[in-house]
């Protein structure tokens, strides 16, 4: 089992210790479900009262806090206390299943493709023709990858992933369990007659960048033509709708149940919030936030924040909140 003392952790944050603790650190555990042989965390100093009645025998501090720790008991300050938290929950992850062979026997592998040196390709896979896996893919059991793809080195894709044809994948990506990536985007038309649907031709793909990661059962689809690209660095939730030609700056984040319709373009370090909606040929520029549950209808200009159904800037929403609330009141 893997274990440090407080001052070894203390040594790899580079914090500063308050206290001591004698007793060895086995993981990491939020303040009221802790033992004696956990650290926690306390973000805020309003948090700070929930200290007393914890078990844990150290936590970690941010620079405005100033309670001490107590008899036996530590706490490391740090700058940011959720970055230090990310850094021990490092220390103390798992290992990943463990692949008995490189490449499992029910796996079909097209001859044509190009497997690079380190990876493992799990039960029931499938491997299409051209395709090219980097160095260190890997592919846990019943993925399927179509033909002409290719994918980076170091890339990992769980199971239940399919990955189109055509789409070009950056290195160090993470696909979660599900993900969809380059099937169909959404388009019809009414037919002359306007008796039925006739059905657009998607003939583009995906592009997306590095170190990308794509949460459980969320999809991204191909483009109608040229591509559906996400960045660089982008972080997707579980259950996101990314439609055709939709494109993603560096460093965007959205969470679950949120969607982008086709074509809209978002800037670098733009945050969507979960169940938002994003109404098509819409431009959300650098740096701009989509509170939840919104509906973006109209661009949104850098920096801005929005909120409400259809968006606004988030303190007019606010107002108008407020203004209605006070009329109900009378």
């Amino acid at each position: 089992m893997i274990s440090f003392s407080v001052s070894e952790i203390n040594n790899i944050l580079k914090g500063e210790l308050i206290g001591n603790t004698s007793q060895i650190i086995k993981g990491p555990e939020e303040l009221k479900k802790a033992n004696d042989n956990q650290i926690s965390f306390i973000g805020s100093p309003k948090y700070s009262k929930l200290w007393s009645d914890s078990k844990a025998c150290a936590a970690l501090i941010c620079p405005k806090n100033t309670i001490e720790p107590g008899d036996n008991r530590a706490f490391i300050r740090v700058k940011n206390v959720d970055l230090a938290m990310a850094e021990i929950l490092s220390l103390f992850k798992p290992s990943t299943p463990v692949f008995d062979v490189d490449i499992h026997p029910t796996a079909v592998v097209h001859e044509t493709a190009k497997i690079g040196e380190g990876c493992k390709i799990g039960a029931n896979c499938y491997v299409g023709k051209n395709v090219e896996l980097g160095k260190g893919v890997i592919l846990y059991p019943n993925v399927c990858i179509f033909d002409e793809t290719t994918i980076g080195e170091a890339t990992v894709v769980w199971s239940g992933t399919m990955i189109r044809e055509r789409c070009v994948i950056g290195h160090h990506c993470i696909f979660h369990a599900n993900v969809s990536i380059g099937a169909d985007g959404f388009g019809y038309r009414p037919s002359e007659d306007g008796r039925q649907l006739v059905k657009i031709p998607q003939i583009g793909n995906v592009v997306i960048g590095n170190y990308v990661e794509i949460g459980a059962n969320s999809c991204v689809d191909r483009a109608k033509f040229s591509s559906t690209i996400l960045g660089d660095g982008c972080k997707i939730d579980n259950l996101v709708q990314i439609a055709h030609n939709s494109i993603l700056g560096r460093s965007c984040i959205m969470a679950g149940h949120s969607g982008l319709a086709g074509s809209v373009t978002l800037g670098d370090g733009v945050m969507i919030g979960g169940s938002a909606s994003i109404k098509d040929h819409t431009t959300i520029h650098s740096g701009a936030t989509v509170c939840a549950g919104s509906g973006v209808m109209n661009d949104v200009e850098a920096g801005k924040t929005v909120l409400g159904y259809p968006a606004q800037e988030a303190r007019d929403m606010l107002k108008e909140w407020a203004s209605v609330r006070r009329l109900v009141k009378k």
